[in-house]
């Protein structure tokens, strides 16, 4: 309940409880430093220079204040109510939670002069005898006072976690990326303090800084694609704004319109791009599916600027729609982050925001500061420049809703308007039928044999097709194969991509097992995550895995094995040699057009027998930044990715 999940997800959201709780006193500005330190025996550390969690006895509970706030839910905070005007962490959820999935937790706080010690072993204090989750462990409550703070020491919390791997799927673990794009995002958030990640579990222990003087607009500037040139300047928006709400009294009464204050920092720009990204988060905790200030933000966006499309002369054509929401966000990039008391979201995890009051504070505020961008006569042509990108935006948008009606499924009347090359299937029913993308013609014809026509449908592309990541979009709609694919989908491509009407309920592509076809299933991945994503986020994307080599067995009951790798191959020859078993020369698969079509419908189209790989999107700031790196236009960082990447490979393991 309290972590969302128990895959990698779920145990980067305990790091993510604590480093919140130690960024809340930066927030407050009683902190400068905080580090993240994961150790090599798997355990994480959180430190910080603010105030120390209090020590002194709750009168209510009984307990010294770092006990109470690492075991009680909802125990009100570090330093209660009044501590901080915002806080990240959910006054106490997050760091007790975290407790309680530990095999061990210990905490360190200096603080009124002293060095306070507890530890606690699954959510029970007590004191190890020893390093480590599995030293003796005897239960104690009450804090350990070890020594008197030195002169000029400062005063902070240290906290490092065991946590206990039981309560978790097998093969989760923490993901260094995402525990360095969470102290990324939150140095951009929290520009007064320095955050510092520590890398113990490689072969070299590395350290990193994240320290943004400049906030949002340096997180904006960040965030930007890497060869999208600006149409725009950043406009930053900063205020204060208030609402009111229900909520409970120190007491537990609920009272009725409750006025709150809340402080906002929007930043966002608009670039030449396609692609729109719209970070949000409340209190440095950054919410994935956006909330109530997003939905502000929105507003403010189409009030403003339709007003603006709607006056200005010469923008559009008699009888020509305004632009709609999509078309203000292409090519934008935006961060918005709100400070507000006691947020509400829809889940614990903290993803959507759900204050309601937020909507019309950042609607009033974005919206003021867009109509006097754009009313400034020294801003105004800017803003005519962005005012014509939406236009032509809205004009795109339409053209291709245009082109997906015209590839909606067809009936046998209709039929005619999709590719000649498509082998289509019988069935009409999506959610069985599956599109293979087949690489060659050479192929096609094996595949055509293999398939079943019920519900196997077959598309041929010629080659490789074009590299997405370095085109237009007018570019992709111009080539053959890619457009052939999206006409055959029929739902769309880009912003207007609509799950609802594809023709397929899977995609399947296709390719050699060798270094060309991986590469062709690269480009048509890259396809699909820039034009189709909803298909990957919809777990409908899949690559099909034909084998590399087949082997036989000699004698009256021939085997058939097929194997994947070269060193499957050769462990299945071993095996095969120490059972006694004599071997033909074995078979190596140059293509898919070199199997006849029983192997090819058992392991490659059969549903039953076949191996595929499903292509899925967890870490989409991540996925993106790979694709840009490997696929993008920059030749000199994929060189020296190139470069270091091959340091760490076998050279024995290469199949050339």
């Amino acid at each position: 309940m309290y972590i969302g999940s128990t895959d990698s997800r779920g145990v980067n959201h305990l790091a993510n409880e604590i480093l919140d709780n130690a960024t809340d006193e930066g927030v407050g500005g009683h902190a400068e430093h905080v580090a993240v330190t994961l150790h090599a025996d798997g355990s994480v550390q959180v430190d910080d220079d603010g105030r120390g969690i209090p020590t002194d006895i709750n009168a209510k509970s009984g307990l010294n204040g770092v006990e109470l706030v690492l075991t009680r839910l909802h125990a009100g905070g570090k330093f209660g109510g009044s501590g901080y005007k915002t806080s990240g962490g959910l006054h106490g959820v997050g760091a007790s939670a975290v407790n309680a999935l530990s095999l061990r937790f210990d905490v360190t706080v200096k603080r009124d002069g002293k060095v306070h010690e507890l530890s606690f072993q699954r959510g029970v204090p007590g004191v190890f005898a020893g390093a480590g989750p599995g030293a003796p462990f005897e239960p104690q409550s009450g804090l350990r006072v070890v020594r008197k703070m030195k002169r000029g020491e400062r005063t902070g919390t240290s906290i490092r976690y065991w946590y206990d791997a039981r309560y978790f799927e097998t093969g989760a673990r923490l993901d260094v990326e995402v525990v360095r794009a969470k102290l990324r995002n939150t140095a951009f958030l929290v520009p007064g303090v320095a955050y510092v990640l520590r890398d113990e579990t490689g072969e070299e222990p590395t350290e990193e800084k994240f320290h943004y003087p400049h906030g949002l607009t340096d997180m904006v500037e960040f965030l930007t694609p890497a060869g999208d040139k600006p149409v725009s300047g950043i406009l930053m928006v900063a205020g204060e704004g208030t609402y009111k709400e229900n909520a409970a009294d120190a007491n537990g009464v609920m009272q009725s319109n409750v006025e709150r204050r809340a402080q906002v920092e929007v930043a966002f720009r608009w670039g030449t791009g396609y692609d729109r990204r719209v970070e949000c988060f409340t209190n440095t905790i950054r919410n994935v599916h956006g909330g109530t200030h997003r939905k502000g933000f929105e507003r403010a966006l189409v009030r403003a600027l339709s007003d603006a499309i709607r006056n200005a002369r010469g923008l559009l054509k008699p009888k020509e729609d305004v632009p709609v929401l999509d078309d203000l966000l292409e090519g934008m990039v935006a961060v918005i982050h709100v400070r507000v008391p006691e947020p509400q979201f829809t889940s614990q995890t903290k993803d959507e925001l759900s204050t309601a009051g937020l909507t019309r504070v950042l609607q009033t505020l974005v919206e003021q500061h867009l109509k006097a961008w754009i009313d400034d006569r020294r801003t105004k042509s800017e803003a005519r420049t962005v005012l014509q990108k939406v236009v032509d935006a809205a004009r795109v948008r339409l053209t291709q809703k245009q082109q997906k009606d015209a590839a909606r499924r067809k009936t046998a009347l209709e039929g005619a308007s999709m590719p000649p090359k498509l082998v289509d299937c019988r069935s009409t029913g999506i959610g069985r039928s599956e599109l293979y993308i087949v690489e060659g013609d050479s192929a096609l014809g094996t595949a055509r044999m293999a398939r079943s026509s019920e519900y196997q449908a077959l598309l041929p592309i010629r080659g490789k097709i074009l590299n997405v990541q370095k085109a237009s979009l007018q570019q992709v709609l111009d080539n053959v194969e890619c457009s052939a694919i999206v006409q055959v989908l029929g739902a769309g491509s880009g912003r207007t991509f609509d799950m609802s009407t594809m023709r397929y309920g899977r995609v399947m592509i296709m390719a050699d097992a060798d270094v060309d076809g991986s590469h062709i299933r690269t480009l048509l991945i890259t396809l699909f995550a820039k034009y189709m994503r909803p298909v990957i986020e919809e777990g409908r994307l899949f690559a099909a895995m034909p084998p590399l080599h087949k082997i036989t067995t000699r004698g009256r009951n021939p085997e058939t094995i097929f194997t994947y790798t070269q060193q499957e191959m050769e462990t299945t020859l071993t095996r095969l040699e120490r059972a006694g078993k004599s071997v033909a020369p074995v078979s190596r698969f140059k293509g898919l057009g070199e199997m006849d079509a029983d192997e090819l419908w058992d392991t490659t189209m059969n549903p039953a027998t076949r191996t595929v790989r499903r292509i899925t999107l967890h870490d989409v700031e991540r996925a993106e930044a790979t694709l840009e790196l490997l696929m993008g236009e920059r030749v000199e960082p994929r060189k020296n990715w190139l470069i270091e990447a091959a340091g760490r490979i076998d050279q024995e393991t290469i199949d050339a």
